[in-house]
């Protein structure tokens, strides 16, 4: 008897410990299963009790987007070569190619690969200038006229806004 009084006292908790404890490893799953299906975030309500388990995820597919206010700023306080010469503004150039959107500007089809087109290239209308990235979608960008390139105004892996100018074809 003295054996069923100890085992009894040692499984037996107060009924807040084990709500606390139960709590506790439901938490625990929660956080397992965030890390076995790559999710960010994870939101369960059952008898009253609403748990929510999240994590804080930094990819680099943000750094651009946050260095790309810097980068514009920097070029509007720079006048461009063109424009400090006296030129006209690039992006009112008759042969301008403007950012369609807003994304990563990329010069070949992949890192190491030959550049579309390079200064001097002659180029038929519908031929690809250029790829932008944006929302992970690779977003080929058409010459809109035959011509040759004259000018590249981005670099390879930069930022572009919306209407940026790209490339002048003449």
């Amino acid at each position: 008897m003295a054996r069923q009084a100890h085992d009894k006292s040692s499984t037996s908790q107060p009924a807040g410990a084990k709500k606390l404890t139960d709590e506790r490893d439901l938490i625990r799953d929660l956080a397992t299963l965030l890390d076995q299906t790559n999710l960010t975030e994870i939101e369960i309500e059952r008898a009253g009790l609403r748990v929510r388990v999240a994590r804080n995820i930094m990819t680099s597919a943000m750094v651009p987007a946050a260095a790309a206010p810097t980068m514009v700023a920097a070029a509007a306080a720079t006048p461009s070569p063109t424009e400090a010469a006296g030129g006209a503004d690039l992006s009112k150039h008759p042969g301008v190619v403007p950012s369609p959107m807003v994304g990563t500007a990329y010069m070949a089809s992949e890192p190491g690969a030959k550049p579309f087109v390079e200064v001097g290239t002659k180029v038929k209308a519908g031929q690809t200038l250029l790829i932008i990235e944006a929302m992970k979608t690779m977003n080929q960008i058409p010459a809109p006229r035959a011509g040759t390139v004259t000018q590249i105004l981005i670099e390879d892996g930069q930022p572009v806004e919306f209407g940026e100018p790209l490339v002048i074809i003449e």
